[in-house]
């Protein structure tokens, strides 16, 4: 389905990054991943699907390597025709005690890094009318959580650059929607799990199910792999037409 087209997906080397990367690579989509930690790993798993793929290690906090990125990857494969913005960072505390840096940083990798991807992908999208742009927010984009201000705050910027960049190239075809995960258990959200464990003496088991308790009616964490084939139905011809959602997984989190 997506043979001859390219996908660069942010923050892609692990976690629901690599879990859309690998949902686009099975339907022939050619990937540029990006992220820190393991490369070679990541990398191994997309070229076993037959796709062809290449890594660029931009830091999404900065807006030249942002730059840096999209031309190496419109030099690897003549342009980005999928656009995933995923990179995102998370930091805890109340707003008092919010340290000004992290805010910072939670803005500028998790909102000004999908507006600095789309504005430099969008022009060839709209030259070859065929484009989709697909951001990951949260369903913190949606609802509020305590001690998540930067996060929540970002994610909510995030669903609106959605909605206006679905809304200006509403004619054309270039589509913009956000998924919205709830609990996914990422290295992230592990981290987290972890923490509770810790903090309250109790197994990992019991931690998940306190933390998926807390917010997730279905009990259950949603996976890479659900949120990539949802990423896939973006793209696929039936996803022609939807623009500027923001499309929760999240177990009914939302729906309370």
């Amino acid at each position: 389905m997506l043979a001859n087209k390219t996908a660069l997906v942010t923050g892609s080397t692990s976690g629901i990054g690599l879990g859309i990367a690998k949902a686009l690579a099975r339907q022939g989509a050619n990937i540029v991943l990006n992220g820190f930690g393991d490369v070679e790993g990541p990398k191994a798993e997309i070229a076993a699907l037959g796709a062809q793929v290449a890594y660029h290690g931009a830091d999404m906090s900065k807006p030249n390597e942002i730059e840096a990125m999209m031309a190496y990857a419109a030099t690897e494969f003549g342009r980005v025709d999928i656009l995933v913005n995923n990179a995102g960072i998370q930091h805890v505390a109340r707003i008092e005690a919010f340290p000004v840096a992290r805010w910072d940083a939670i803005i500028a990798i998790n909102l000004s890094s999908a507006f600095h991807a789309t504005r430099l992908a969008l022009p060839a999208m709209q030259a070859a009318n065929w484009g989709r742009i697909i951001n990951v927010a949260s369903v913190h984009g949606l609802v509020g959580s305590s001690e998540k201000s930067a996060y929540v705050a970002a994610k909510h910027g995030v669903v609106g650059l959605t909605k206006v960049t679905a809304l200006e190239n509403a004619t054309s075809g270039v589509t913009c929607n956000a998924i919205c995960p709830g609990w996914v258990l990422t290295p992230l959200v592990q981290k987290q799990v972890d923490a509770k464990a810790a903090a309250l003496g109790i197994s990992n088991d019991d931690a998940k199910n306190l933390l998926l308790g807390e917010k997730e009616p279905s009990m259950q964490f949603t996976t890479p792999e659900e949120l990539g084939e949802l990423a896939v139905f973006f793209c696929s011809p039936a996803g022609a037409n939807v623009r500027g959602v923001a499309w929760n997984m999240d177990g009914g989190w939302a729906a309370q």
